[in-house]
């Protein structure tokens, strides 16, 4: 498993060569898409610029909870946790029962589990009825949090605060989530996508771009990425706004303070244009070096949440966010993906995302607001960050 991660597999952008991702046989696809109603807990993903994915399953016992993100130090297994815990959106760590790459080994080690038409036939998760509010009552409500918003940053309460919406579109009986997995997968080569599925959490799926801490012995990584525009012809002569400049040299300098108490040898390039589907943003790369991976938990609880998805100060407009955005993110904007001290991480900020139910999916985009944000602005920002879901 490791040392496919870190060798060919593992691909630098610029020797990648696109290869669209297939759908596995019949009975696989179906068999994965049926997991998505069950009671076992599983993750697929792809990482940036390679052709295949991981499959992760837990097969036995009940999925682990956790209560503090330091609790996941030592700890080793598909991570998903939520922007800010509670009884209805807990941090789960998906024990690696099965682990798998690609879609023959995938095919082998899901026909080794015997019984699957128990799995077919086993519908665990329920939920709420369908969203009414139209378009018009979206806004508004937007147009309302906004307004929260604005006054404490322009009173300079706050340095930045993030603000996010849902929206939900209906889908048909027929809906696969395995082959939206893949459709993405084909349609954002530069992002991790993945698919996940809790009995505590639901089905979730999503495509990416923000690498919250991945690496391996003493060599790890971390993003700075904020700022977000079209995507242009030029991409190298965009000319970011002193508001979107300003935000991710906010996000910048959390990050930068926080791995000076965690590493050593952190070296930094950027801030660069990135693109990420059809949007562009502000990134700066992060490596560093650590003494040990026994303490990895500490350092994402530190590090989550970013005021890339947050604000600063950051415990404040934690709790300003949970009190005034009127609903609750669940996993958008928390973290998601394959955590092991021994071998290799990638953890991503669950950016880009779908929440998905029986009868409809429920979408999630947000962005960063400062004193000088215009809510029009901001709210075709979010419809921009929703189209690629």
């Amino acid at each position: 498993f490791n040392k496919r991660k870190t060798g060919i597999v593992r691909k630098s952008c610029e020797l990648y060569s696109k290869k669209e991702m297939k759908l596995p046989d019949k009975t696989t696809h179906r068999l994965i898409d049926s997991l998505t109603q069950s009671n076992f807990s599983f993750a697929i993903y792809r990482l940036p610029w390679t052709d295949e994915c991981y499959f992760v399953m837990q097969t036995s016992g009940e999925t682990e909870c956790l209560n503090d993100i330091a609790h996941l130090n030592g700890k080793k297994g598909f991570v998903i946790a939520p922007f800010k815990q509670s009884d209805e959106t807990p941090l789960v760590i998906i024990q690696p029962d099965i682990v798998a790459y690609d879609w023959e080994e995938i095919t082998r080690s899901l026909t080794a589990l015997g019984n699957k038409e128990a799995i077919i036939d086993n519908e665990a998760t329920s939920y709420p009825s369908l969203s009414t509010l139209t378009e018009e009552e979206r806004y508004e409500r937007y147009q309302k949090a906004f307004e929260r918003f604005i006054e404490p940053l322009q009173k300079k309460v706050f340095k930045k605060l993030v603000l996010s919406r849902p929206a939900f579109c209906p889908i048909d009986d027929d809906f696969s989530p395995l082959a939206t997995f893949v459709k993405a997968c084909n349609a954002y080569p530069r992002m991790m996508i993945y698919l996940c599925h809790t009995p505590a959490t639901g089905t979730w799926l999503g495509s990416t771009p923000e690498i919250l801490l991945s690496g391996q012995a003493q060599n790890w990584n971390s993003v700075a990425l904020a700022g977000t525009m079209p995507v242009s012809e030029d991409i190298e002569e965009t000319p970011w706004s002193n508001k979107n400049q300003e935000e991710q040299a906010i996000v910048a300098d959390y990050v930068r303070n926080i791995l000076k108490k965690h590493s050593r040898k952190t070296t930094e390039k950027g801030p660069y244009t990135a693109r990420a589907g059809q949007l562009l943003h502000l990134k700066t790369d992060f490596k560093f070096q650590l003494k040990g991976t026994n303490f990895l938990g500490d350092l994402l609880k530190d590090l989550h949440p970013t005021p890339a998805v947050c604000g600063l100060p950051k415990a404040e407009a934690y709790e300003f966010i949970h009190a005034n955005e009127g609903y609750e993110r669940r996993y958008y904007t928390g973290f998601i993906g394959w955590l092991d001290p021994q071998g290799n991480t990638d953890i991503y900020v669950n950016l880009r995302c779908m929440e998905i139910r029986s009868n409809q999916i429920k979408l999630y985009a947000g962005g960063g607001i400062l004193a000088s944000s215009e809510v029009k602005l901001e709210w075709e920002e979010t419809d921009e960050k929703m189209k690629t879901m």
